[in-house]
């Protein structure tokens, strides 16, 4: 199966710069989360009960690990690990109903980000430099349009595939059959709190958990000359489905375990592993696995006693 990285979808033309450019309000990106945090908070609380309220944890649970960590991040985006394409389906459909965009829409996205943090700098916007309440307002209502991108070049497997062409168009109206679905079996109360209120839990803690783990928090590796470092956010390793080990992810981005060390909940990595005793995921990666960085440091507190961390390839210079 083919396997392509984010690296390798960004394109940088020689004036391509990760710098310069403006942030601009989304219209529909702003009105959607908008919507959808309204309607939780007024209706909400008003309709709640403990079966949508099981709702909510079940479908935040089951889209977040299934579709955006496993489905989107580390299959679709990484290419961590081989599945076969109905599962692989599958978890993309679930990630969408996630609510922050359609699969191409995530893949683009990502791998923007990836290549600006990377370089030696870039926009604010990409290492959410910015106060709390100024990000959570570019990263939730805007979108940065860079003076100079470069160019996406999304590989034929993904580019060709019909059903994620449907799904990227119609990515919010996905929420619908489900929606309805709610409504006829628990009433207004799983319709608020099965789609609004999860889908606006679900985009605003992404948000969160990026935020966090792109400003403080524990620390393994570096990676020299990059923008951006990233954290890890103990706190939210099981409610993030283990998207929250950011730091291991910067030094590996392309390991299908993201908790590498003791104590590092990665619900993602169970599930994966789940799908290989069922014979349905094969070729997973590893740090072992990935080609060595020259940029890659680890800091003087990450002990060889780490399981991970031991081998000469990963020695302090």
């Amino acid at each position: 199966m083919q396997l392509v990285s984010g690296s390798e979808r960004v394109v940088a033309v020689s004036n391509a710069s990760p710098v310069v450019g403006h942030v601009r309000w989304a219209p529909a990106k702003s009105l959607w989360i908008t919507a959808m945090s309204l309607a939780g908070i007024v209706i909400g609380p008003l309709t709640f009960s403990w079966d949508a309220l099981a709702l909510f944890f079940v479908t935040s649970a089951v889209t977040l690990c299934f579709g955006h960590s496993v489905g989107i991040h580390r299959r679709l985006i990484h290419s961590s690990f081989c599945c076969p394409r109905w599962l692989e389906h599958l978890c993309v459909y679930l990630g969408t109903l996630v609510g922050m965009a359609g699969p191409i829409g995530m893949i683009r996205v990502h791998d923007f980000r990836d290549w600006a943090q990377r370089q030696a700098d870039c926009h604010d916007y990409f290492c959410h430099r910015k106060s709390f309440w100024h990000d959570a307002w570019w990263q939730l209502h805007c979108e940065l349009v860079l003076d100079h991108p470069p160019r996406f070049q999304l590989e034929a497997r993904l580019a060709n595939d019909k059903f994620y062409a449907v799904v990227e168009r119609t990515w919010m109206g996905q929420q619908l059959p489900w929606a309805v679905l709610f409504l006829a079996v628990g009433g207004l109360a799983w319709l608020v709190w099965g789609v609004c209120l999860r889908v606006s839990v679900c985009v605003i803690g992404h948000w969160l958990v990026g935020h966090f783990a792109h400003r403080q928090g524990g620390q393994t590796w570096i990676v020299q000359g990059a923008a951006a470092q990233g954290y890890n956010v103990r706190l939210a390793g099981l409610i993030s489905m283990g998207e929250s080990w950011h730091n291991n992810h910067h030094a590996f981005p392309g390991s299908a375990k993201l908790g590498l060390l003791p104590g590092e909940a990665d619900p993602g990595w169970w599930l994966i592993k789940a799908f290989e005793l069922l014979g349905l995921a094969s070729d997973i990666r590893l740090p072992a696995d990935l080609p060595a960085r020259t940029a890659l440091r680890r800091l003087p507190q990450a002990t060889s006693r780490d399981p991970v961390l031991t081998g000469p390839r990963y020695h302090l210079p």
